[in-house]
This record gives structure tokens, C-alpha cells and sequence, in this order.
């Protein structure tokens, strides 16, 4: 039973290998309680990576999460359990074929009269600036400040060398601070 009060960095650790042990054992409790820890952040991950089909993202987390219950035994430990159920998550992405169709990269305009929550127009300037990047800048750059992976870490999930990622990763934020000037000065 929990006290209420979150578990030391250390102790989240530790709790979470014995989860990936006690799974990689067939524990299936052990299993939903690993989904349920990661399936919110691979949701919200993947339906950035998908452009806002969340549909797509789901499909692409479940598939990603029946990967890792059946690849479970052979994980090794030498990553986080989540970069590397990220990277099964991107296995899935491209493993599609054919790529199923994205939705409209345009956000819908606004007119004067808009019903939007503040902040909506910064929101909608953002999605359009990430539009602008090219595929590998924005994987680069969801993995590293959406996904809260190390440049290394995403690296390992790409599948590509480490002086690549942070390549991408200034690259696409000089190309969204050069898109998003016109905020720099907004309160």
C-alpha cells in the first residue's frame, strides 16, 4: 500500500525493474501495470508523430505494446524499459505498409469570433511550425523534448548516430524559433 507520497527517482527504478522482471516471467498483472504507466505517454507521443491521428497513434501503441509483451524475455535492461518501448513503438511506424493516411497537416483558421481556450492561437502556430520540419527533425525533436529521451536515448530509437540526432535537433529549433519569432516578445 502507498503512503500518497511519490516514490524517490531511485526507488521508481528499482519498483519498475522488478515490473519488467516479474513480466518477463509471464506476469501478466505485472504487464498491465507497465502498460499502464507508459500507454499515456506513447498515446500522447505517437499522436504527435502522427499528426494529430489518434486513431493511427492508438493502433501503433497497442501493436507496440504486443511487440513488448512478446519480446519481453529477451530485454536485457541495457536501456530504460521506456526508450526501448519506444523504439518498438517506431519499429511499428515503419513497419507499416502502406503508410495509412494522415489528416489534414493545416490547423483550421479562425476567424474573429473564435471560442478557442487562450493560448489556442500559439498552440495552432506551433502545429504549423512542426509541420514545416522535415520528418527527421521532428522525430528528432518529439523524441528529445516531447518524449523526454536524452539526444542518446533517441538515438537508440531512430536507429541513428548520436551526432545526427543533435544535428536534427538544432536544426529543427532554429527552424521553429525562426517560425515563431512573432511570439518571442508576446506576454
Amino acid at each position: 500500500m502507498t503512503s500518497g507520497v511519490p516514490a524517490a527517482p531511485a526507488e521508481a527504478v528499482v519498483q519498475e525493474e522488478r515490473l519488467v522482471a516479474r513480466a518477463a516471467a509471464g506476469d501478466r498483472t505485472a504487464f498491465a501495470a507497465l502498460v499502464q504507466a507508459h500507454q499515456g505517454y506513447l498515446r500522447k507521443l505517437l499522436g504527435r508523430v502522427c499528426r494529430g491521428d489518434q486513431g493511427r497513434a492508438d493502433d501503433l501503441a497497442q501493436e507496440a505494446f504486443v511487440r513488448a509483451w512478446r519480446a519481453l524475455p529477451k530485454f536485457r535492461g541495457e536501456s530504460r524499459f521506456r526508450t526501448w518501448l519506444t523504439r518498438l513503438a517506431y519499429s511499428a511506424l515503419s513497419a507499416e505498409r502502406p503508410a495509412l493516411p494522415l489528416v489534414d497537416d493545416a490547423p483550421p483558421e479562425l476567424g474573429a469570433d473564435t471560442d478557442f481556450a487562450p493560448g489556442a492561437d500559439w498552440r495552432i502556430d506551433l502545429d504549423r511550425a512542426m509541420a514545416g520540419l522535415s520528418e527527421a527533425q521532428r522525430h528528432a525533436l518529439l523524441l528529445c523534448y516531447g518524449a523526454d529521451l536524452s539526444h542518446a536515448e533517441a538515438a537508440q530509437v531512430l536507429g541513428w548516430p548520436l551526432g545526427t540526432v543533435k544535428t536534427q535537433v538544432l536544426r529543427a529549433k532554429a527552424k521553429l524559433r525562426e517560425q515563431l519569432q512573432a511570439w518571442e516578445n508576446t506576454p
